[in-house]
């Protein structure tokens, strides 16, 4: 691996000590963008001082995943970059890997990892397979041929979180690019556990308020309105019942839930902007 050639950017909020672990796994000649979507003066002095190869930049307000990795890849001067999340550590030699497969694809767009959490694993596929070529991955880890990106730009920055990853996907294999799952390559990632335990229960109702929101955004983005209003239906039946149940049985926490999913999906039928953020 050549160490200059790459970026790691990674987009963080209140991830506690998730962040200093995912620092550490990472070869200290490895430079990283560090986008912390918080004000955190003391966070950002830390992280400088104890690690030489990290540059940590407050956006002062919460970007979200997809505008905070933009603003770390605008400052990638490397041939190629690695996004992660918080909650990844990386095994010794996932890097040299994710090098080592460029020698086996065609020219490509995105090349990603294997989670060792089956739960937030990219596909369930035979994992003694070699290289599969697919049509999306999922964000927590993907290696990026920056080159590649020239013509369509990163992230879709109308997309607070969730689908951000699968719309640049998308946006990518239309314009003839390739994108590479690799098995061999594992890394270790925790899934849902990226910010601080006192925070557990507003990020969860900001996950289920933009899941939603996103989730009818991406459709209407490449369907229309009307196909999109058909598949959302079955999942706006849902949280309406839901809400009703458990407000009748006073289940406050769960209808805060199924609150948040309902005002997500209307928010984005009524066409407004993925406003919601976490009260933080």
């Amino acid at each position: 691996m050549n160490s200059q050639d790459i970026t790691v950017i990674i987009t963080s909020f209140h991830s506690g000590n998730k962040i200093f672990d995912c620092i550490k796994s990472i070869n200290k000649d490895v430079k990283i963008i560090l986008i912390e979507n918080s004000n955190d003066h003391l966070l950002k002095k830390e992280i400088q001082s104890r690690f030489s190869n990290v540059e940590c930049i407050l956006s002062e307000e919460n970007l979200g995943y997809g505008a905070g990795n933009n603003l770390g890849l605008s400052m990638v001067k490397t041939d190629y970059a690695l996004i992660i999340n918080p909650d990844v550590t990386l095994k010794n030699d996932a890097m040299d890997k994710f090098f080592l497969s460029i020698n086996k694809v065609e020219s490509f767009g995105i090349i990603a990892p294997v989670s060792k959490n089956e739960k937030y694993s990219n596909f369930n596929i035979d994992l003694d397979k070699d290289i599969k070529e697919v049509q999306n991955v999922k964000g927590f880890a993907m290696f990026l041929n920056m080159k590649n990106f020239k013509e369509i730009g990163f992230f879709d920055e109308n997309f607070f979180f969730y689908f951000e990853e699968i719309d640049l996907c998308k946006r990518l294999t239309d314009c003839g690019k390739k994108i590479y799952l690799v098995p061999e390559i594992k890394i270790e990632h925790e899934g849902g556990v990226s910010h601080e335990k006192s925070i557990m229960i507003e990020m969860e109702l900001s996950r289920n308020w933009h899941w939603m929101w996103s989730t009818f955004n991406y459709h209407r983005k490449y369907k229309g309105f009307f196909i999109s209003f058909i598949i959302v239906l079955p999942k706006l039946s849902s949280a309406i019942v839901k809400v009703l149940l458990y407000s009748l049985i006073f289940n406050k926490a769960k209808r805060k839930i199924y609150y948040q999913r309902l005002s997500g999906l209307i928010n984005a039928m009524l066409g407004k902007n993925s406003w919601y953020r976490p009260k933080v």
